[in-house]
């Protein structure tokens, strides 16, 4: 009797030592990923305020009748790409915008429409009263000129900016560990530091930050919008790879990365606002193209714009912002597919920095 009492003590003792072991590692566990939680969260407000630069006498778009708040409001946001190597000799605000993306987000639906603006579209920019590149419109008068051309060709308010180099983006591929693309074709292109260092063979690739970048550039076998397309697949796939469990603990040099190349107008506490969109895991994201044709007709390139699948994208830009009545049959008529931009060189004294 008194061997089984003896037993039962030490297996009843055995089984608390487990169960406050498990609850010690528990605890333990919990404040390991708080801390790291609250090192992130403070290590990414100091990248963002780092990053933080508004642009003077404008708080609000010239579109809207006040500031909207994201966490209510649909948005927009236009990503501008840059080059601004000391290599190429161009400044962040002399340098052409190299990518143009303007994302709406939907607040109601959590869905977001993207559109590739391909470089070489002829357009009004306001800030010189002339038809140019659009391109251009970013050497001619940095962010603002940028922000002021998009918002006169689609007649919605750009609501922020985000503007990175090149830099930004590899480093950013590369905190993540890598990306899954699509290759097209056989790619032999340059690196960042204009070395003929990028050797890709058609089909799913892993790619490093500077292979990825060259897939988004190259434009040597296609057009403006399959670059534009090929853009749109990459941003999906960071923005993916970046939703993973296992990117988690690659948050800090994504972070690093973002805040060391990176300027935009939205505060900390905006940036926050946008989670509600992973709620749920990633938001449906519809890509948009804007189709158009090669004009060499005056000597210099230039990409028309289809004026038909203009008015339809904006006509879908501005439902999904709420600014005119949603209309399904129209919303699903445009090419619902992936990115696009290219660059064609010509003799103009901007094309030629």
């Amino acid at each position: 009797m008194k061997i089984t009492q003896k037993k039962a003590k030490k297996k009843s003792s055995k089984l608390s030592l487990i169960i406050k072991t498990s609850l010690l590692l528990a605890v333990s566990l919990l404040i390991c990923v708080t801390a790291y939680g609250i090192y992130l969260t403070k290590k990414a407000e100091h990248a963002a305020n780092s990053a933080y630069e508004a642009i003077e006498n404008r708080e609000v778009s010239g579109k809207r009748e006040a500031k909207v708040e994201p966490v209510d409001d649909n948005v927009s946001i236009l990503f501008v790409g840059v080059d601004d190597s000391d290599k190429r000799g161009q400044g962040a605000d002399s340098s052409r915008s190299d990518a143009l993306l303007l994302a709406t987000l939907n607040n109601k639906t959590k869905t977001v429409k993207l559109l590739s603006v391909p470089r070489d579209s002829k357009v009004y920019i306001p800030h010189v009263g002339y038809n140019d590149k659009i391109t251009h419109a970013h050497a001619y008068g940095g962010t603002l000129a940028t922000i002021e051309t998009v918002e006169e060709l689609f007649d919605i308010p750009i609501d922020y900016y985000v503007r990175m180099n090149f830099n930004a983006f590899i480093d950013v591929v590369d905190a993540l560990g890598g990306i899954e693309a699509e290759v097209p074709y056989v790619l032999n292109e340059k690196d960042e530091f204009d070395r003929n260092a990028i050797h890709l063979q058609p089909g799913l690739q892993k790619l490093d930050g500077s292979e990825a970048l060259a897939l988004a550039r190259t434009r040597k076998k296609d057009s403006d919008i399959e670059r534009g397309k090929r853009q749109q697949e990459i941003l999906k796939a960071v923005a993916k790879q970046a939703s993973s469990v296992t990117s988690i603990t690659k948050y800090d040099d994504v972070i690093q990365a973002v805040g060391d190349n990176m300027k935009t107008d939205m505060t900390f506490s905006e940036m926050k606002s946008f989670f509600s969109y992973l709620s749920a895991g990633m938001p449906r994201i519809d890509s948009l193209t804007l189709n158009g044709y090669d004009d060499m007709s005056t000597g210099t390139y230039y990409y028309q714009l289809d004026q038909e699948s203009l008015e339809e994208t904006k006509h879908i830009l501005q439902s999904h912002l709420g600014l005119i009545p949603d209309s399904s049959s129209i919303s699903g008529t445009n090419n619902v597919t992936g990115i696009e931009q290219t660059q064609v060189d010509n003799n103009s004294s901007i094309d030629q920095q």
